[in-house]
């Protein structure tokens, strides 16, 4: 079971969007949590530390993570670059989030 980390900042939208949609696929158990100190599920080490695949939606999100988690990250850390311009479960989103992140999983 691949464990995939979804990150964003204030995890309302873009990461809970991807958690739901990848916890269905076969052989990945999903989780999503928010850079911000305010976010719905703040990102911690323990959540950091559990994944193997850590997905951000922009290089600030890696930025962050980087500089507040660096001895937690144990594997892959690959930004999507999916802007703060979509709705939970936007149509739109869902293509591109499997476009980008379905590669990435078994």
């Amino acid at each position: 079971m691949k464990k995939v980390l979804f990150v964003c900042s204030q995890n309302k939208l873009r990461s809970p969007t991807a958690e739901q949609l990848f916890s269905t696929w076969s052989g990945v158990e999903a989780s999503s949590a928010g850079t911000n100190h305010d976010a719905e599920e703040p990102l911690t080490g323990e959540l950091v530390e559990w994944a193997d695949i850590i997905f951000v939606m922009e290089r600030v999100h890696r930025d962050k993570l980087s500089k507040r988690f660096k001895r937690h990250i144990k594997g892959r850390v690959i930004c999507l670059n999916i802007p703060d311009d979509y709705e939970f479960m936007d149509p739109a989103l869902i293509t591109l989030l499997k476009a980008r992140v379905a590669p990435h999983l078994p």
